[in-house]
């Protein structure tokens, strides 16, 4: 998969799935190009989101929601996400 098709893809589900009034993918991969653990294929990606509905959560509670909406595509191609509420 490459970039553009997964920030598509994570930008619908978390629309889909989450009441956001605007959200803003980024591809940060080349920050951790020489990190230990970083895998061809696995992205780093920064979410900023602007949404009521997680920003009425803790900290914890709306991270764990944006996780869960996204497990497959943590499981298998974004190796950290960066998650920006406003």
């Amino acid at each position: 998969m490459d970039i553009n098709e997964l920030i598509a893809i994570v930008k619908k589900k978390l629309m889909d799935q989450i009441n956001i009034n605007s959200i803003k993918i980024e591809d940060k991969s080349f920050i951790h190009k020489n990190h230990v653990g970083n895998e061809d294929g696995k992205f780093h990606l920064k979410i900023t989101i602007d949404s009521m509905e997680l920003k009425t959560m803790n900290r914890i509670e709306s991270n764990k929601k944006i996780y869960k909406v996204l497990e497959n595509e943590v499981k298998n191609f974004i190796h950290s996400i960066q998650i920006l509420i406003t």
